[in-house]
């Protein structure tokens, strides 16, 4: 047969077999299929976290309840506005579902919920659909993301709002006549950002970000005159609101702006715990967050996806990613949890090296189906280990590693479970605790919560003491833990008893336990 033939027959072959393969359903709705399946298993994984890990609340959940749920109407006048949405958003989950574990971690979830899909639209518009999908699995499935979308605390807040705002960018800059509705909302996150912690530098560098970069200075100067006035004068408006709240509550400056007594020293010392859980293989020191934070694959693939970018440094996705990681850097210097921010800019480097090694391996085979296809089975193991890896390590980290777990307790659940109405609960020398348990005596009204200790003969018939500490009266009952550490947490006393001739002895004798 002659050598043309030969060829027409071979291309019609593989174009019949290519347009067979395009017009089966999976092939055509493969990518609508991917993403709903990952916001089934997200959504579920999510809803599922208090279940799962951590075990019980940290203390800074705790701290954040007692905040929340001291918000009043009036707080806005008195210049109460740190951490405000989330807060409001706290006190509402608690208020409506009394204080849970469930209840607590609910604003994060939700919070979680629409971060992920911030997280996913940004990056699907940003990159190639194939690659988006991959990069979203990694991104909202890791160990380190779940850990925040339940994590009762703002520290969610940091990751949003930065997300948020590089989203409605996305939506403003490379398109001819940007949606004015986009510019309001632009200007309403980044108003409502400076009031988290920190992130006014966030705000400060947004703007100087966007002066100095030749592409976003273009689309500043090409948007319509009265939605870029308009932008200004909210953004305007804001600051006014946060000098004024600054005025009649100097303490909210310290909470945004300043690590009050942070030296050189401490500073650098910061950094170092900071970014020690998320790149260490060895846990080591007490911290809520689990090493490593952040997975070898991880780190590898964003490396590679740093170097891949390192010519097109000036693209607007690039050196936003780059700048994100030397700001998280000074933030966690001035708070270690802030280097929690890492997340954003790592899931976009992690985009830019699977678009790479996509790149690579289509670029060998430019006319060969099958190899093309082929590429779908290994990256589809290494996804999969990359996943079941870090959720694994994310579930049982949290309730077996002691450094870890050490840092949440179960005190809630034993106290709902263990105490009864109208008695009265005891708490010497933990703040934090006495702040939290005060939340549950106000939410359900039908127990009370000390931090002295009376007269012996005004002590009631039944009460008990968190931690351990010895009162006077007969120790009925011990209530233990599963935690690794304080496991004998609440003592229950009956008032039938001999007066000791010393109260608040620190540790209970051994007669006493027997």
């Amino acid at each position: 047969m002659h050598k043309s033939a030969i060829t027409a027959l071979l291309c019609y072959n593989g174009s019949v077999k290519k347009h067979s393969l395009s017009q089966l359903f999976l092939y055509r709705y493969r990518f609508q299929i991917g993403f709903f399946l990952l916001a089934i298993v997200y959504i579920a994984i999510l809803f599922g976290l208090p279940l799962l890990a951590p075990n019980g609340l940290s203390e800074a959940e705790m701290e954040s309840v007692a905040h929340s749920y001291a918000l009043q109407p009036d707080s806005i006048l008195k210049g109460d506005l740190v951490d405000l949405p989330y807060r409001a958003l706290q006190k509402l989950s608690i208020s409506l579902f009394g204080l849970t574990v469930y209840s607590v971690k609910l604003p994060s979830i939700i919070i979680g919920l629409l971060l992920g899909l911030l997280m996913v639209l940004s990056l699907n518009r940003w990159f190639k659909t194939n690659v988006a999908l991959l990069a979203s699995i990694l991104a909202v499935l890791s160990a380190s993301f779940l850990f925040l979308a339940g994590s009762g605390t703002p520290l969610i807040m940091l990751v949003f709002w930065p997300t948020l705002l590089l989203w409605l960018g996305s939506k403003i800059q490379g398109v001819t006549k940007p949606k004015p509705m986009y510019c309001f909302v632009f200007a309403f996150a980044l108003l409502a950002s400076i009031f988290t912690p920190h992130l006014i530098y966030l705000a400060a560098f947004i703007v100087l970000f966007a002066l100095l970069h030749p592409h976003l200075r273009f689309t500043i100067k090409t948007l319509p005159t009265i939605p870029l006035i308009l932008t200004l004068f909210i953004i305007l408006v804001g600051l006014a609101a946060l000098v004024v709240a600054a005025f009649v509550n100097p303490s909210i400056i310290a909470e945004l702006l300043l690590a009050p007594g942070l030296t050189l020293g401490g500073f650098i010392d910061n950094i170092k715990v900071a970014f020690l859980p998320l790149f260490s293989w060895n846990t080591t020191l007490e911290s809520q967050f689990l090493s490593p934070f952040v997975g070898l694959a991880s780190i590898a693939l964003a490396v590679i996806g740093l170097l891949s970018t390192a010519k097109g440094f000036f693209a607007s996705r690039n050196s936003i990613a780059t700048c994100l990681i030397i700001f998280t850097i000074f933030l966690a210097g001035l708070n270690p949890e802030c280097a929690i921010l890492i997340l954003l800019p790592l899931a976009i480097l992690i985009a830019h090296g699977l678009r790479y090694i996509l790149d690579k391996w289509y670029n060998l085979f430019p006319d060969n189906p099958y190899a093309r296809v082929s590429a779908v089975f290994p990256i589809g193991i290494f996804i999969g280990i990359m996943i079941f890896g870090g959720f694994t390590h994310f579930l049982f980290g949290y309730h077996y590693v002691p450094m870890v777990a050490d840092e949440f307790d179960n005190d809630l659940t034993l106290v709902r479970e263990n105490l009864t109405s109208g008695e009265t609960l005891y708490i010497i020398n933990d703040e934090t605790a006495y702040n939290f348990f005060q939340v549950l005596a106000a939410d359900e009204g039908t127990m009370k919560v000390e931090n002295t200790i009376p007269d012996p003969s005004n002590m009631p018939e039944k009460y008990a003491t968190l931690g351990k500490k010895s009162i006077p009266g007969d120790l009925n009952t011990i209530i233990t833990s599963s935690k690794s550490n304080n496991s004998d947490r609440i003592y229950i006393y009956t008032n039938n008893y001999q007066a000791l001739e010393e109260v608040g002895e620190d540790l209970i004798t051994e007669e006493e336990k027997e």
